[in-house]
């Protein structure tokens, strides 16, 4: 009947396709992955694309210079001054009270007298 080199040349061929089938399999399943991947680098990279044209949408100086004259048109706001701008030194030591607030009525916030309000902007009273 069967020689026992045959036995062992029929178990080698199958042992070997099945091997060949394994790694074939395996190949196919990173190749699926890299292809995945690679899907998403292309999509980071047109998100990022999209987000630079946004972002140089959003920063033209033109855009910027009309917004800046609408909101102070609509919005009636004031370009900042040397006055709002204060240093290290100009600040309080301690945290603020309430009972400081009302002893020194800082920037007209604790003021209940009549009158026409301060202008307050930055902490500092116009």
């Amino acid at each position: 009947m069967f020689r026992t080199s045959d036995i062992v040349l029929i178990a080698v061929m199958v042992s070997a396709a099945a091997l060949t089938y394994k790694t074939k399999r395996e190949a196919e399943e990173q190749l699926t992955a890299v292809h995945k991947i690679q899907a998403q680098i292309r999509y980071e990279e047109d998100t990022i694309d999209l987000l630079k044209a946004d972002w140089s949408l959003l920063t033209q100086p033109s855009r910027l210079q009309k917004l800046a004259d609408i909101y102070k048109s609509q919005l009636e706001l004031e370009p900042v001054s040397a006055r709002q701008i204060i240093g290290l030194d100009d600040l309080l030591a301690k945290p603020v009270t309430i009972e400081d607030l009302s002893s020194q009525r800082l920037g007209g916030m604790a003021d209940s007298g009549g009158g026409k309000d301060p202008v307050v902007t930055g902490g500092i009273v116009q």
